[in-house]
């Protein structure tokens, strides 16, 4: 099975998320199978709040990259854990065969409590000091809700490139001039590693604007309009949802982004009709850079 680094770019990846608690897992096996039948080059399981979906993000993983014969990136957050938890679970995550960590520093508890890991730079310090994985980590095209300015953002997240990450993935944003403007201040600063896209396709107005809260994206006006016409229909959101973010991708793409990574939402009709529409258009790329 190919390393991440030894991946043909631009990459294609997906990402899904488990269910909560100890629910079963033949809904989301049933996600990971209708996904792994459309060739992307690796599939991301994020980890829930707290770690309260830990042990199914390991199963879930280990059946990505063990059954399918697919690279797996397990998110993992830091948050609240001691250096010899996480020294635990990341010897589970290698002896499952998992080879790819996106390590996070995750949601702060209510009281604020913190241990060994104030930040995810630390998590990723100590992975490389105790392992041998393939570290992503996260990065805001719009700087992160936290951070007092562009600037600073970037100077922080090149001291968590520093400490050993492999690869970059960005958050969700729907104007890909913040991505390209992030990505040319990025280079500036030396982080020469791979950025990696993250686009997610509108569906409904409610999650779209819930997940903009979330991660500071701005809505530019074009979604706001696509939002305004369509939000009454759920078919029609949802077909100009998809149009939009394809759209988004081939310009991407057409730019000499290093990969796309789909937040999928656990949907995979919706995976397939963007990566059938792409897939010419990955190909053709894929040789020109070879």
């Amino acid at each position: 099975m190919k390393k991440f680094s030894e991946l043909k770019a631009p990459t294609l990846s997906f990402e899904i998320f488990p269910p909560k608690g100890t629910g079963k897992l033949d809904s989301i096996f049933s996600t990971v199978d209708a996904l792994v039948s459309l060739d992307p080059d690796l599939i991301s399981v994020t980890y829930g709040a707290g770690g309260t979906s830990r042990e199914n993000t390991v199963e879930i993983a280990s059946k990505i990259q063990n059954l399918h014969s697919l690279p797996a990136t397990a998110h993992l957050t830091c948050v609240g854990s001691t250096k010899e938890d996480m020294k635990c679970i990341l010897t589970n995550l290698r002896d499952k065969g998992i080879r790819n960590i996106l390590a996070l520093r995750g949601d702060l508890a209510d009281d604020g409590t913190l241990t060994d890991f104030y930040y995810a730079s630390d998590l990723i310090k100590f992975i490389k000091s105790e392992f041998d994985f393939t570290i992503f980590a996260a990065c805001y095209p719009e700087k992160h809700i936290e951070a007092p300015s562009m600037e600073e953002d970037l100077l922080n997240l090149k001291r968590k490139v520093d400490c050993g990450v492999d690869a970059l993935i960005s958050q969700l944003f729907f104007d890909n001039n913040f991505f390209y403007d992030f990505r040319d201040n990025a280079r500036k600063i030396g982080i020469k590693i791979p950025i990696i896209a993250g686009i997610m396709p509108i569906t409904s107005a409610s999650q779209i604007n819930r997940m903009a809260n979330l991660c500071g994206a701005s809505i530019p006006t074009k979604v706001q309009r696509i939002i305004a016409a369509y939000s009454h229909n759920g078919m029609a959101m949802r077909e100009a949802g998809l149009a939009y973010a394809t759209n988004q991708i081939v310009d991407l793409l057409a730019n000499g982004v290093d990969g796309i990574h789909l937040y999928t939402m656990n949907q995979p009709t919706l995976a397939k009709t963007i990566s059938e529409s792409i897939r010419g258009i990955l190909y053709s790329l894929r040789g020109k850079r070879e």
